[in-house]
């Protein structure tokens, strides 16, 4: 099932305004449609431009960080073998990886596109879907 995202939506993934999705959608690096009501994002396109803006960040940039961190954003690869998954998410400038079982990340609908949240407690990270 394809993921779409409204501009607001998709904006707030990336980090942006509302403004410059619609200008990157009217300079075609980014592909949205409209069937009649509000234009739509395609959550795929939208996985590959997550990964193409955001670098990661300089070690040492954060001066503390909790155990409860929540990081929301969206999926841009998932990596399956017969028993473990790797999902990689980018959650604003942070590129996160989760290795889960492949059925974790198959019940979840983990692919390119998805919106997510990896929480990291310790060394774990875990992905849920809002």
């Amino acid at each position: 099932m394809p993921t779409s995202y409204r501009i607001a939506e998709a904006a707030a993934l990336l980090g942006v305004s509302d403004d410059t999705v619609r200008r990157w959608i009217d300079g075609d690096r980014i592909t949205a449609t409209r069937d009649g009501g509000p234009i739509q994002v395609d959550g795929a396109d939208l996985a590959r431009l997550a990964a193409e803006l955001h670098e990661a960040p300089q070690p040492g940039a954060t001066r503390s960080s909790s155990a409860r961190n929540r990081l929301a954003g969206i999926v841009t690869r998932v990596v399956r073998d017969t028993v473990m998954a790797q999902v990689e998410l980018q959650a604003g400038p942070f590129r996160v990886v989760s290795l889960m079982s492949r059925e974790a990340a198959d019940e979840l609908g983990l692919e390119p596109g998805v919106r997510a949240v990896a929480t990291v407690k310790a060394t774990q990270v875990s992905v849920d879907v809002p």
